[in-house]
């Protein structure tokens, strides 16, 4: 039974002992023996051959070429304390700071992985590179690393479930930098005081704000999820060497509470697992059938089934306006309650296109499909017909879908909306849809067959065959993979673009 964790500010003299701080708290957990569950360590497989599918896919992407080009950098060093750890698309080892980091852009750089929404967003498999890199470099073996990956996933799914990062426009990578920290800490086997240290280091370096994602969206919203692992490994790295952090770091009178989230009268119920509880969070968590912003997934597939029932709502001189009646998120942050000019811009960059439900809606509709590539190329974007559909979408939050969006009962909680689309004649055309087709509850829920045929058709394209195969084959087997078997997790691609000229 999950045990609700209450957090607040203390003053300086009001003294909160290590042990009632929910950085300690969250170590607790870390160093907790329990056995992962066998649900639990499938679903986890699941999403590892998930993230590998999207880091493939965008390893000749621009941010990607750059973050592999520093890690190529900094291949390990003979003063290294381990054998250093692979980066997507190539050969060699390299420090696993910055194989983490090349990685984890890769994994975001295509909005196309994992997804966990409540107080606050979260793409929990943006602690897998950090997790695996320093599994490699150590030489941990598969079940070691399933531990890990775990914890991670456990502690940024209660910190999400608690905590709100974006009302107060801060990124959502600073749940991120304490989740990875923590499932490093279990696979290395940590005390609580070496954990304790390294995510009060790892929040304290993560915390930025969210204009990453507003606006004229830039390379870095696929850099920041990396740069929060690469930050919890030279934490962990840190607090090893015996060093601290600042203490309390949630809870100080001049802490995170209290000056980048609710203030000192903030109040807040963070659940974790109790002692010998298992860690379960992965399985509340969901993945992206199409590359886009989650709460996107379900109005494409809702597009996509209008499109072919309605031809008509296709030609933009039929149609007087469309209206997604969603969320408070889906309006505000996706939508025109935005206030974002860019979200209606035919050149804006794909970064903005993936954060914009009326571009994203009038596309789907049109062309019944949706491609990680095709779908965003500027042409697709400048389609004059496409355009004038997309001028006529706008979004209204309604509070019965927002409600249903933050509530915890995960049998009604929803991501979509419901779609109203007036054409020129006078008819028309309402329906709705709650969540998408590959969620859990949805029409055709995502299962090991769709995650490989993922990899398969992403990967295709960008490697051999036989390398496609082999290393699905090692990703299947995860939580029994030897040592060597888990520093082998990589793949090698030919032809990739040359790294631009940096200062490293």
């Amino acid at each position: 039974m999950m045990k609700l964790h209450p957090l607040r500010t203390y003053k300086s003299s009001e003294p909160l002992p290590r042990e009632q701080q929910l950085a300690w708290k969250i170590a607790e957990v870390a160093v907790d023996p329990v056995a992962v569950d066998a649900d639990v360590a499938d679903m986890i497989v699941n999403r590892f051959i998930d993230n590998a599918a999207v880091a493939v896919a965008s390893l000749g992407r621009a941010p990607i070429v750059a973050a592999r080009g520093q890690a190529q950098a900094h291949p390990v060093g003979p003063a290294s304390g381990g054998a250093g750890a692979t980066v997507f698309g190539i050969a060699g080892r390299y420090g696993p700071e910055w194989a983490a980091y090349a990685n984890g852009v890769a994994v975001r750089e295509l909005d196309y992985h994992d997804t966990f929404l409540a107080a606050e967003y979260s793409h929990p498999g943006d602690n897998i590179p950090p997790i695996l890199a320093v599994a490699q470099h150590v030489g941990a073996d598969g079940a070691a690393l399933v531990r890990g990956i775990a914890t991670g996933y456990e502690i940024q799914v209660d910190l999400v479930k608690a905590v709100s990062l974006h009302a107060h426009k801060i990124d959502h990578v600073a749940h991120l930098g304490p989740s990875a920290a923590a499932g490093i800490g279990t696979l290395l086997g940590l005390d609580p005081e070496t954990i304790y240290q390294a995510i009060g280091q790892a929040l304290h370096t993560t915390t930025a704000t969210r204009q990453s994602r507003k606006g004229e969206i830039s390379t870095w919203k696929a850099s920041a999820p990396g740069f929060a692992g690469k930050m919890a490994i030279e934490a962990v790295d840190r607090a090893m060497r015996g060093q601290t952090s600042p203490s309390p770091i949630w809870e100080g009178e001049d802490g995170v509470i209290a000056w980048l989230l609710d203030g000192p009268e903030g109040r807040y119920e963070v659940p974790l697992p109790e002692a010998g509880e298992p860690k379960r969070a992965i399985l509340d968590t969901y993945t992206k059938e199409h590359s886009a912003e989650y709460q996107a997934q379900a109005w494409i597939d809702l597009a996509r089934a209008l499109g072919t029932r309605h031809p008509e709502v296709r030609d933009p001189a039929r149609v007087a306006s469309i209206v997604l009646v969603t969320s408070h998120h889906t309006h505000h942050v996706i939508g025109s309650g935005a206030n974002d000019p860019q979200k209606y811009d035919p050149g804006a960059s794909r970064e903005t296109l993936d954060h914009s439900i009326p571009y994203i809606f009038a596309v789907a509709l049109q062309d019944g499909s949706w491609d990680h590539v095709a779908s965003y190329t500027p042409e697709r974007a400048a389609r004059p017909d496409t355009v004038a559909l997309w001028q006529k979408v706008t979004t209204v939050e309604d509070a019965e879908w927002t409600r249903r969006y933050h509530s915890n009962d995960l049998s009604e909680k929803a991501f979509g909306g419901r779609v109203e689309i007036e054409l020129t004649d006078g008819t028309r055309i309402v329906d709705e849809i709650a969540v998408a087709d590959a969620h859990p509850l949805g029409a055709r829920p995502f299962t090991r067959p769709d995650y490989v045929r993922k990899f398969r058709t992403l990967a295709t394209p960008v490697l051999p065959g036989d390398v496609v195969e082999e290393f699905l084959a090692l990703a299947e087997r995860l939580p029994s993979l030897s040592a060597a078997e888990v520093a082998d997790l990589n793949v090698v691609a030919s032809g990739l673009p040359a790294a631009p000229k940096g200062l490293l």
